[in-house]
């Protein structure tokens, strides 16, 4: 098992969360790392608009079956038309990448800029700091990771601490955040969720919504690499 999350799961404080869950490799593995650790926990999934958002539903639905927790899923049809982007707008086509451009910083910025959607997790976030607060939960759990941390800065250990900072300020309880894998890569994400038989078949990590992932997305291609790692 990985070492930071041992050390994470032993030390970590709260006892109640409420995990942000969007299908994907990150938000399953968070969710697993909480239930390991002895947790209450429920899910929530939001549609905020993405191309991907049925599928996500649908991915989060079996997953919170599978670990037999609550799960609610809160829909934002008015988001897209505030905040256009290629991964909100159909008609748009997405930056296609190959494995090998995973390490290539201009190529990874400039796919992070096609997709980024404004305040997109600080909104997500939100939301799920005041469904924790009225269920009495004590901590937002989310899914972040070292690789799309380096190009989305909502991604990282920086806008958890702000959050937390602004939580102490908008929710009664000090409902905090927590993530157990803002530190790691894909690669070691996979290897703690096989380490927790988290059901990789249930996952949906593709920004598109199609039958079958497009297999060209950075969000796929990142996926795939990590579970070449197993």
């Amino acid at each position: 098992m990985n070492r930071s999350y041992a050390k994470t799961e032993r030390s970590f404080g709260p006892k109640s969360g409420l995990v942000l869950l969007s299908g994907g490799l990150d938000s399953a593995v968070n969710l697993a790392a909480a239930v390991a650790c002895g947790m209450r926990v429920s899910a929530l999934t939001v549609d905020y608009g993405q191309r991907a958002a049925e599928r996500e539903v649908e991915s989060a639905v079996r997953l919170a079956g599978r670990y037999d927790i609550r799960h609610d899923v809160i829909r934002l049809n008015w988001f897209p038309d505030l905040c256009p982007s290629k991964l909100t707008g159909r008609g748009r086509e997405l930056p296609l990448l190959k494995e090998g451009d995973l390490d290539r910083r201009d190529v990874t910025l400039e796919s992070a800029r096609a997709v980024w959607v404004p305040n997109r997790n600080g909104l997500l976030m939100n939301i799920a700091g005041a469904l924790a607060e009225s269920r009495e939960l004590e901590a937002v759990i989310v899914g972040f990771n070292a690789e799309e941390g380096a190009t989305f800065p909502d991604n990282t250990e920086a806008c958890i601490e702000a959050m937390n900072e602004l939580f102490k300020w908008t929710t009664a309880s000090s409902v905090s955040v927590h993530s157990f894998t803002t530190q790691m890569t894909k690669r070691e994400i996979a290897r703690l969720g096989a380490d927790l038989k988290v059901p990789f078949d249930l996952i949906w990590s593709c920004y598109e919504g199609g039958k079958s992932r497009c297999e060209q997305c950075e969000s796929c291609l990142r996926f795939a690499r990590a579970l070449k790692s197993l």
